[in-house]
């Protein structure tokens, strides 16, 4: 650059900065300005307000036409990335599948990682008999990782939540799983053959469509179901399971913690004094981290209020040398509405003050934690009840408490019944087989499947299969089959479900 040239430069960059100079002190500007650059602003704007025009017609509006740009396409589609979805994404993937995983969520693990409630399986008292599949290989792979420690009273793993989302991530990576998270499914598209072939998704990117061959909800509220269509059943919030705020805390005496637990111990038939709980006996000599008399002390003492105290009690359960409690399961509220935002809203904010008022409660009465300190709140309050699809085959209490066995297995759970005040501990070595046609809704939009604590099934059924561990037997179950059915060129619905079970067992998923 020559001399002049550099002059030349300089003389603009002053002009430039003069002008900004006086416009931002308010003096009054000279010159043309440029008409067209202003007109192709104008034009901008009134594209940007008509795309944004709606008629308001009652409680309702109308929303203008307009095009909906394509993010991505892929063969499988799994839509919420919990235990389900995430043994979905990574089943179908294994058997060879373009897969997408989406999650609303800033990580994956959904209960596990974003409620804070760190077992997959904490029923493993002597005696079990447990399915195999992604599910256990989860918990091999956080023991791997350092993201485990042991439950109490028992064989199964407590997982570190924070850990666990690196866990996922590595799953996904190594698999080839294609994730996106922070993303909403609003809308599904279905074509004339009734199929559906995509979604409409919210997110930070706009308004966008993915295109897919097959799609899994495991949304654990079957959103994806309910928008494409399908029946499904949910109960009034009178006979509901309730939902949970969980916390954690740190500054714990350990040690002295632990010495009033062992010298105060709980067992099971300790849940029947809070509400009317069922079990077939052999619970309840069985020690439970349980907590329930001492919110009753400090209710007493005027520590918390009386009027509160049915929305205390529950399970301790991760201990740490550095001083944490996690996972603590104490803070409950029943009546809760999981489909609606306003409902959820209210559980939110009571739950956050409730925890306030359980620390309080554990501070003046438990051993250990006169100096405890609130470390977190769960990201979000942990639903256990919400829709649940009327299926092709429908799960009941006969088939979990006696041992069903159906041809179209895709996997097996332990007799563990956890909900609607019944308990029952796999203690006998008894299971009951997960049949393919529970994931399968019975109306709605061809190649979809459910998997989750959304399957079909009464309310009996739904205390087992709600639970995290019978969750990756579906999403496993349902992954598979939608990759075996894009291979052999047929529906979900249709798939030979001997094809199915024999890529089950080749992942190493227990059938029988």
């Amino acid at each position: 650059m020559s001399f002049r040239e550099s002059d030349k430069n300089e003389e603009e960059f002053v002009k430039r900065a003069n002008r900004m100079v006086s416009r931002w002190s308010g003096e009054r500007q000279t010159g043309t300005p440029d008409r067209s650059k202003l007109q192709s602003y104008v034009r901008s704007r009134e594209d940007e307000a008509a795309r944004g025009r709606v008629k308001v017609l009652g409680r309702h509006i109308v929303e203008p036409q307009r095009q909906v740009p394509i993010l991505d396409r892929c063969e499988v589609l799994v839509v919420g990335a919990g235990p389900a979805g995430l043994s979905a994404a990574l089943g179908a993937r294994r058997a060879g599948a373009d897969v997408m995983l989406l999650e609303r969520y800033g990580c994956f693990g959904g209960t596990i990682t974003t409620v804070g409630m760190e077992t997959l399986g904490w029923y493993r008292y002597e005696g079990t008999e447990d399915c195999e599949g992604i599910g256990r290989e989860m918990e091999r792979v956080a023991e791997r990782m350092g993201g485990t420690t042991k439950w109490p009273y028992n064989d199964s793993d407590c997982l570190d939540a924070e850990k666990f989302k690196l866990v996922a991530d590595n799953l996904i990576k190594e698999t080839g799983v294609r994730p996106i998270l922070h993303i909403w499914v609003v809308e599904v598209l279905i074509n004339e053959d009734n199929q559906i072939y995509g979604v409409i998704t919210e997110s930070k990117s706009g308004r966008q469509a993915i295109l897919a061959d097959r799609v899994i909800d495991c949304t654990g509220d079957a959103d994806v179901a309910h928008l494409a269509g399908c029946k499904y059943s949910i109960l009034d919030v009178s006979q509901s399971l309730g939902v949970t705020t969980v916390f954690n805390a740190v500054n714990v005496d350990v040690s002295k913690f632990k010495d009033y637990t062992d010298r105060n111990p709980a067992t099971y038939k300790d849940w029947s004094r809070t509400w009317s709980q069922t079990t077939s006996g052999k619970e309840e000599h069985l020690k439970s981290p349980y907590l329930d008399r001492e919110f009753e002390k400090a209710a007493a003492a005027g520590v918390i209020p009386q009027d509160k105290i049915g929305s205390f009690g529950g399970s301790w359960s991760a201990l740490s040398e550095a001083g944490e409690a996690t996972n603590l399961n104490l803070v409950h509220k029943t009546g809760v509405d999981a489909t609606c935002v306003r409902s959820l809203t209210d559980a939110e904010m009571e739950g956050r003050q409730n925890v306030m008022h359980a620390l309080e409660a554990l501070r003046h009465t438990v051993p250990g934690f006169e100096n405890a300190k609130l470390r977190n709140f769960a990201m979000t309050v942990g639903t256990r009840d919400s829709r649940k699809i009327i299926g092709k085959y429908n799960l009941t209490g006969e088939d979990v408490c006696n041992q069903a066995r159906f041809e179209d297995a895709v996997g097996i759970f332990p007799e563990f019944i956890d909900g609607y005040n019944i308990l029952i501990l796999p203690t006998t070595g008894r299971y009951f087989q997960v049949p393919y046609g529970c994931m399968l809704p019975s109306s709605g939009a061809d190649n979809l499947l459910v998997a989750g604590r959304a399957v079909a099934g009464d309310r009996v059924s739904h205390a087992a299969m709600r639970n995290m561990m019978a969750c990756t037997v579906t999403g496993q179950g349902a992954g598979v089959a939608a990759a075996v059915s894009l291979r052999h060129c047929t529906r979900v619905k249709d798939v030979d479900i001997s094809d199915v079970q024999q890529e089950l067992h080749r992942q190493g998923v227990r059938l029988s």
